[in-house]
């Protein structure tokens, strides 16, 4: 399988996002126990509003047609998605 890099570009509605948050989350957390979602999170800086998420498949269309079930995209909250094929080199750790 191949790892992608997934950035997120949102919209300017943080209270939408606040609101749809935890079934966002369970969405990833469903997600990670079937070990396609390795990492996930917002971007915490005062940049435009987005996350990176890295997660493990076996193609971008079939990446992007599992991340259409993102809550926060059925919302419409999510404006941008770029897919990039990215194998780490180095572990992944939580924090």
């Amino acid at each position: 399988m191949t790892m992608f890099a997934v950035h997120y570009s949102y919209d300017e509605r943080s209270a939408e996002r606040d609101a749809l948050r935890p079934e966002h989350r369970a969405f990833l957390g469903r997600l990670a126990d079937a070990g396609v979602a390795l990492a996930y999170a917002r971007y915490e800086d005062a940049g435009a509003p987005g996350a990176l998420l890295i997660f493990r498949g076996d193609s971008v269309e079939a990446m992007l047609a599992l991340l259409d079930e993102d809550p926060y995209q059925l919302a419409g909250l999510v404006v941008g998605r770029d897919v990039r094929v990215w194998n780490a080199i180095g572990p992944l750790v939580e924090g």
